[in-house]
């Protein structure tokens, strides 16, 4: 009997720990932020937005989200749903977390039909600035 008992748990401790593995998904990781010290919008950040994302969230019209891209002010103010940038750390802002695509597939950015993802290095460049204390 108690053969019987350690037989039935150990396959019922294997078949769980198959079936939770094959459940699981990669998690996507942040790329490291950049090394370039001195980060700023207007020199490193704003090209990359104009670039990537002023299509949908620049306040020349109503921005997606309201979310204006287009200046330091617009960023830090955020979207309707809050803050998108936390100041000094990167790997919690919305914004970081939504251009590298980590988290909530809904919502990843930059959308759109044509819409490139963000590369490595941009990301990084756009952590550096976070965590540089985003000015």
């Amino acid at each position: 009997m108690i053969k019987f008992i350690a037989i039935t748990l150990a396959a019922t401790f294997g078949l769980a720990v198959a079936v939770s593995a094959a459940d699981t998904k990669p998690v996507a990781t942040l790329p490291p932020p950049s090394t370039n010290t001195n980060v700023t919008y207007a020199t490193d950040i704003k090209p990359i937005f104009d670039a990537n994302c002023l299509k949908c969230h620049t306040g020349d019209k109503k921005p997606k989200a309201n979310l204006a891209l287009d200046s330091l002010a617009g960023v830090l103010k955020g979207s309707k749903d809050g803050k998108v940038v936390i100041p000094g750390d990167s790997a919690k802002s919305v914004l970081v977390l939504a251009v590298a695509h980590v988290g909530n597939p809904d919502g990843f950015m930059p959308k759109g039909k044509d819409a490139k993802p963000l590369t490595a290095d941009q990301v990084g460049l756009i952590r550096a600035w976070i965590d540089q204390g985003a000015k």
